[in-house]
């Protein structure tokens, strides 16, 4: 992998990972389009470290939320009123909207790292991505805060989470998406996502390093390794904000109108090759 391919897919996994767009999908459909091949055990080791890129975004981005909320969880600990806290609840709202994407991921693995070698099911599950966002748009009430959420609520989410385990359903889509259809409103749901982000990417990212630790010597690939994690965790910090400033008054119906052209595209080169 050169240094320009490693720049280029740093920037598109930190910029699809938040924005609605799925960043498993463009990170297969990427070089598929361009005609890149890469040694097997290289893109994974590059896929492993670019993800810990966003990772390191969202973690810094949300740092006095996270810290909040990690005193605030450990605090109900102790039991008594310290639960009631809203910081708290929403704390435990967030690793129990985790758990279907974990159960089934581990149930799936197989199927799901089959389909990460089809362009076409990346293209048929990028329309999918768009027809959740435009689904959620038509039928969200926006009539509910974050504090008002409930564990049905939080399992909804999660549930949403689950399904962007296949490339192409994106993650940020999904939950943002799945928040929506609660009631949140569009920036609330984009918030509620990237925390949700955190405990997620951080569960995947340990499994991947551990089989990071059995894929051989990392240090072969060291220039573009580090270029791709910078780029990411740059990009996705700034994709973040940008994303938070334009969910506050403007649709999904863009992004949704991106995936469904991209499906196509995908689809059509397909099918010409």
């Amino acid at each position: 992998m050169s240094l320009f391919q490693a720049l280029l897919l740093g920037i598109i996994q930190g910029a699809t990972e938040f924005l609605p767009i799925s960043s498993s999908g463009h990170l297969v459909l990427t070089p598929w389009l361009l005609g890149w091949t890469f040694n097997p055990q290289q893109a994974f080791i590059f896929d492993v470290l670019v993800q810990w890129g966003t990772i390191l975004a969202v973690i810094v981005y949300f740092r006095h939320d996270l810290k909040q909320l990690l005193i605030a969880g450990l605090r109900s600990l102790r039991g008594g009123e310290a639960w009631r806290e809203p910081q708290a609840r929403r704390a435990w709202l967030i690793v129990l909207a985790s758990v279907p994407a974990a159960a089934l991921g581990l149930l799936l693995k197989s199927i799901v790292e089959h389909t990460f070698g089809s362009a076409l099911a990346v293209s048929a599950f990028l329309m999918g991505t768009a027809l959740i966002l435009v689904l959620s748009e038509r039928l969200s009430k926006f009539d509910r805060s974050m504090d008002a959420l409930t564990w049905l609520d939080a399992l909804w989410i999660g549930i949403f989470q689950a399904l962007a385990l296949f490339p192409g359903i994106s993650r940020s889509g999904a939950t943002i998406a799945g928040g929506l259809l609660r009631g949140l409103n569009r920036e609330q749901s984009a918030r509620f996502s990237f925390l949700l982000a955190v405990p997620t990417m951080l569960g995947a990212g340990g499994i991947a390093l551990l089989d990071l630790g059995q894929a051989g010597d990392v240090g072969t690939q060291l220039g573009p390794l580090v270029v791709g994690f910078i780029a990411a965790a740059i990009v996705g910090f700034f994709a973040i904000h940008w994303l938070l400033s334009f969910l506050r008054q403007r649709r999904l119906y863009g992004f949704a109108l991106y995936c469904a052209l991209i499906s196509i595209g995908s689809f059509l080169v397909y099918v010409l090759r």
